[in-house]
């Protein structure tokens, strides 16, 4: 009797809590529908004219609506935020990210910072050169790697024929130099070789200080007009274009018939190192740069094979 008791006790407990779990699960059914049906509930947004509440403009909205429209604006603004960050230059006004051409500069920086170098180490050995030859001195050969091109580069395809443009290149240099009067003679002396040499005046000016060796002022002064420009004695080719402390600014030309002309207290130099310039061709700007200078003036030198001369004696100023 107790043992049918129990049983009894144990239905009744199990199937309230069945009837019980069935309630729950059919209340959360109605609370989902009221949800979606709230969701989905349209309403009317009206704009109204507020004096004569006429009706302008009317929208059928619902949240469903409403939460799509806010995501898609949410999406759209993060590409485009993302698009601004990653390809536009604008996104250095953003802290923590750097100027977007920065790479780009620190490259071309590179580049010039090795040219640079390049170019210094070029200079040097050339001034080394220089120095060594000034002072009776063979200069030091540097060995050159030979580059065999033969397995690179196909030479039985070479055509030697010549060019229109090379036939007019032909043409114009012996034009240019079949009525030269002169001929500098590489064999003859120091006297034969001016002889045969025209100089052009450098600078309209009046001499102020003469050629005296004995003084160590192997050249002249000639003062002319301010910013007046400086010209080249003789056909040539610059030896030297740069600045010293005593002299200023100072261009040397190397002429024919081993003749030097050095010009120097310029205030600009016009021509560089290795350039090709011509009788009369404008190199320098009249100047008073460097210590020994106490005015604007030319200090015009001439070196014929390592003696230097009066240019009074070959040039009218």
């Amino acid at each position: 009797m107790r043992r049918f008791f129990l049983f009894s006790v144990g239905l009744q407990n199990n199937s309230a809590s069945f009837h019980k779990n069935m309630d729950f699960k059919t209340e959360r059914k109605k609370i989902w529908k009221l949800l979606l049906r709230r969701i989905r509930d349209q309403y009317r947004l009206v704009l109204l004219n507020e004096e004569t509440l006429e009706e302008r403009i009317s929208f059928k909205l619902s949240r469903l609506n409403v939460f799509v429209a806010i995501g898609l604006l949410s999406i759209i603004l993060v590409f485009i935020t993302t698009y601004i960050i990653a390809f536009t230059p604008l996104k250095e006004y953003i802290p923590g990210y750097t100027d977007v051409t920065l790479q780009r500069r620190i490259y071309e920086l590179q580049l010039r910072s090795d040219s640079v170098a390049f170019a210094m180490r070029t200079q040097e050995r050339y001034l080394e050169d220089l120095k060594k030859v000034l002072g009776g001195e063979l200069p030091n050969e540097r060995e050159m790697t030979p580059v065999d091109t033969s397995k690179t580069r196909n030479y039985q395809n070479i055509k030697d024929k010549r060019s229109p443009e090379d036939s007019i290149l032909r043409s114009e240099y012996e034009n240019a130099n079949k009525y030269k009067l002169f001929k500098s003679d590489k064999t003859s002396g120091q006297g034969s070789t001016m002889r045969n040499l025209t100089f052009f005046s450098p600078i309209k000016g009046m001499v102020t200080n003469e050629f005296n060796p004995l003084r160590k002022h192997f050249g002249i002064d000639v003062v002319a007009a301010r910013d007046e420009v400086i010209k080249s004695v003789q056909d040539g080719t610059v030896i030297f274009s740069g600045w010293t402390v005593e002299t200023g600014y100072v261009i040397a030309i190397q002429h024919p018939g081993n003749v030097i002309s050095i010009y120097k207290h310029n205030s600009v130099l016009l021509k560089k190192e290795g350039n090709i310039v011509l009788a009369g061709e404008t190199v320098a700007i009249i100047g008073e740069t460097g210590e020994l200078s106490t005015g604007p003036h030319l200090h015009l030198e001439l070196w014929i094979n390592g003696i230097p001369v009066n240019p009074k004696d070959y040039i009218v100023f």
